[in-house]
């Protein structure tokens, strides 16, 4: 599993244009200048055709700097979502302004702390004229806010189905939410019979969610291996300079011992984030046991090079004035986001026929 001559330099490219750029800032420059938003997308719709190999490398410059910018929700989950629905017609008419980056697009889909398509209980009726009505509340819709695009998952009588909704439809109301990770911009959604058209086949919207959940766990893991990765960076160049009983604190065994450990958390990671990316770039059937394997390694070990990263900075680690805290906070965060390690560590063995999910 290793990465093109080319791969590497757009790298290289979002890293540069990470580095001059700041925050939400640099969401208009990744688009214009690299096409960030676009990626995914076929030509035929205005995006440049590439892969989730292109998407991983994306994601994991990202993380390193938690990049506030509406990537994964928009990039990741709104394309791939109507790319799988099979709505060419859809596909046609939204996908366009989402690759260009003018639009930013929000999936509406969890419920009650859960990604499962099966525990969603927002329901579509349809009314005369063939229109559909949605009532129901959304969790966790990332960007939802200020998106100008809105799809939503919701149950008919045949299963669950996806939707785009107007965003300034009177019967959807959108509520921003303060999160303890400040830098993932998320919503509530609440529905009150708001108008929505159908996209992709009715009662089909369950077998989509599911490849979604899969793309969109490759996705956050790349960004965690990165976040995961930046952690260990600071913690290892603050260990060489930090100086105590006259010597380095990194040329203390113990030291040595918890940045060995955090390292190789780290490259272990990376293996199951590539691993999965390399499978949904090949349209793997083991897609979704290789997905749900790197959302658990890779959430728990973030978590713990976070952890570590604290510790190791001594009581510098635990103030406002410094990044520990950032890091801590999404290591968090996206440890829940599209379900918790024990959860897909449940989805594995439920696939491997060992037990029930």
């Amino acid at each position: 599993m290793r990465l093109t001559e080319e791969q590497e330099e757009l790298r290289s490219a979002v890293r540069s244009l990470l580095g001059r750029h700041e925050g939400a800032a640099a969401w208009r420059p990744l688009t214009e200048q690299i096409g960030v938003a676009g990626l995914a997308v076929p030509e035929e719709y205005g995006g440049a055709g590439c892969g989730a190999r292109e998407v991983h490398v994306v994601m994991e410059e990202l993380g390193r700097e938690l990049s506030p910018v509406p990537c994964l929700g928009s990039a990741v989950l709104a394309v791939q979502v109507l790319l799988a629905s099979g709505d060419r017609a859809a596909c046609a008419e939204l996908l366009p302004r989402l690759a260009e980056g003018s639009a930013v697009g929000a999936l509406a889909w969890a419920e009650q702390g859960s990604w499962d398509p099966a525990a969603i209980r927002a329901v579509a009726a349809q009314g005369p004229g063939g229109s559909w009505r949605i009532t129901g509340t959304k969790e966790h819709v990332l960007d939802g806010a200020e998106a100008d695009v809105l799809l939503v998952a919701a149950r008919t009588e045949t299963g669950v189905s996806l939707f785009h909704v107007a965003v300034d439809d009177t019967g959807a109301r959108r509520e921003a939410v303060v999160t303890m990770d400040g830098t993932r911009a998320q919503a509530r959604l609440v529905l009150s019979g708001a108008e929505g058209r159908l996209v992709g086949a009715e009662g089909d919207g369950g077998r989509v969610l599911r490849h979604v959940l899969d793309l969109a766990c490759a996705a956050l893991a790349a960004e965690q291996v990165g976040a995961a990765e930046r952690c260990l960076e600071l913690t290892v160049a603050y260990a060489k300079d930090r100086v105590q009983f006259g010597r380095a604190i990194g040329s203390f065994q113990a030291v040595k011992h918890r940045l060995a450990d955090a390292y190789v958390l780290v490259e272990s990671a990376r293996s199951a984030a590539l691993g999965a990316a390399f499978a949904a770039a090949e349209g793997s059937p083991e897609l979704s046991r290789s997905a749900s394997v790197a959302k658990s390694a890779c959430s728990e070990a973030f978590s713990t090079v976070a952890g570590e990263m604290i510790q190791l900075h001594g009581g510098i680690g635990i103030t406002w004035e410094h990044d520990a805290h950032r890091y801590f906070k999404r290591a968090h965060g996206s440890g829940q986001l599209f379900g918790p390690p024990a959860w897909h560590r449940g989805r594995v063995a439920a696939g491997l026929g060992l037990t029930g999910p």
